[in-house]
């Protein structure tokens, strides 16, 4: 095998890799990170989607990556291009802000506390740091302008949201409690067993006490940290009720007609804010049933009877297909044909902020 051709195959398996496998179907032997009763979306050996989209197997996965249609992103940008914000060290009463460090990366404050989202500070979003999917711009906050982390929220085990390397270091200068979905504590825990990790089921209800309540809920994903260990551990979307409102927050998702936005709707009544993901999802025939594009994301945002919105899960690691700018265009073009102002739904750069404003507001 020549060079080219070794790097060719071996930036082959780091895609997949990075993207769990994208769920390939396969045999599995056993469950190396979580073993419970079987449930509605756990069938004693991995979980799943109940009632969803069966994930695409090998061959398609070899059409997607041979056939073309990638899009050139411009040349990473240095910190000296990138400004960074350093945040407050707590937001108080009623105010709720949200800063964006990068990807799936925000750092959510209100009614004193302090919570980031699936952290990942490293250069590359990959298993190994020599190679695969690296960043195009450096965190919008950096690490050490970070104020003390009271919850960090880890939603699935793929690479571009699970990131070790950064939890060991938060766990190092912040000790934060760490809410993750079956099974993801396995991983976390072998990385560092000094880390307070809760686990929590779909369903599950966590009460940390002055007002703040995780409730862990459905989505459409999955997860795997290489080609052996797909779905072996549970992925999830959460809501978080505050003193200062509700907030619902999606790591990552497919659309899935939009049925776990209605349920949100039903089940946790009026939300301040919605932060969910916009981007990874061209090609659309390979990626529909796990990355929602900005159209269905608005779609979404809108079933879920949010009065506010956060994009995320675009312009800092080259994933798929579409171009750098292509989701905030997109985001743009359904905003405006689902008559959404501006002032609604903001699709965040690294170190933007959005002070919410109150519902009504």
């Amino acid at each position: 095998m020549n060079r080219r051709s070794f790097l060719k195959w071996s930036g082959f398996g780091l895609v997949v890799a990075t993207l769990g496998g994208l769920g390939l179907r396969e045999a599995h032997a056993g469950n190396r990170y979580y073993s419970g009763p079987m449930s509605d979306h756990f069938d004693g050996k991995v979980f799943f989607n109940p009632g969803g989209e069966e994930p695409r197997g090998l061959s398609d996965l070899l059409r997607w990556q041979f056939e073309g249609g990638k899009m050139e992103w411009p040349k990473p940008v240095t910190a000296a291009d990138v400004v960074t914000t350093r945040p407050e060290p707590r937001v108080e009463g009623s105010r709720l802000v949200v800063t964006m460090v990068g990807h799936a990366t925000l750092l959510v404050q209100t009614a004193g506390l302090n919570i980031l989202t699936d952290p990942v500070w490293s250069e590359r979003a990959s298993p190994v740091p020599f190679a695969g999917p690296k960043r195009n711009n450096p965190p919008g906050v950096a690490f050490d302008d970070l104020p003390k982390i009271d919850i960090v929220i880890v939603t699935h085990n793929h690479y571009d949201h699970l990131d070790t390397a950064t939890l060991n270091k938060l766990v190092r200068a912040h000790n934060p409690q760490i809410i993750t979905p079956l099974g993801n504590d396995t991983i976390i825990r072998a990385a560092n067993p000094f880390s307070r990790t809760t686990v929590m089921d779909w369903g599950d209800r966590l009460d940390l006490g002055g007002g703040f309540v995780f409730h862990c809920e459905p989505c459409h994903h999955w997860s795997a940290r290489g080609m052996g260990d797909r779905r072996m551990a549970l992925w999830a979307a959460f809501v978080i009720e505050t003193p200062a409102g509700k907030i619902y927050h999606i790591g990552d998702t497919g659309y899935a007609e939009g049925k776990h936005y209605r349920e949100v709707r039903e089940k946790h009544g009026d939300i301040r804010l919605a932060i969910m993901p916009i981007g990874a999802y061209e090609p659309r025939w390979f990626m529909k049933a796990q990355h929602q594009n900005p159209e269905e994301a608005i779609s979404g945002f809108r079933s879920s009877g949010a009065a506010f919105g956060i994009g995320h899960h675009f312009g800092t690691f080259q994933l798929t297909n579409e171009g750098i700018d292509d989701p905030p265009k997109a985001l743009a073009t359904a905003m405006s044909a689902a008559g959404i102002g501006s002032g609604r739904f903001k699709g965040l750069r690294p170190g933007q902020q959005f002070e919410v404003p109150r519902a009504g507001a």
